[in-house]
């Protein structure tokens, strides 16, 4: 008998992909929407995970959807400027506004 959760990796993999795609645009929207459907593909690789007993890998996606929740709230906060991607490694409280 086929197990139907076994195809959950499938939508993962794709979400995963659309994500890493949308996170990279220049577009603060798509940018957001990128962390929205990361945090998607986090949760089917949990249901994934839990079901093939891959802890290592559910670790690693409560790992990544901390690094997306950030993501998300430094997308919010952030003006869509050129400029404000040249100031990527400085610390948000030691920005310009």
């Amino acid at each position: 008998m086929v197990e139907y959760i076994d195809y959950v990796q499938w939508p993962a993999f794709v979400a995963s992909v659309a994500a890493a795609w949308l996170v990279a645009s220049s577009s603060k929207q798509r940018r957001n929407a990128g962390f929205w459907v990361f945090l998607l593909s986090n949760v089917l690789w949990v249901i994934w995970g839990l079901h093939s007993s891959a802890y290592a890998l559910i670790a690693l996606q409560v790992c990544l959807a901390l690094m997306n929740f950030r993501g998300l709230r430094n997308t919010e906060s952030r003006e869509d400027t050129p400029a404000s991607h040249a100031d990527e490694g400085t610390p948000l409280s030691s920005r310009r506004a």
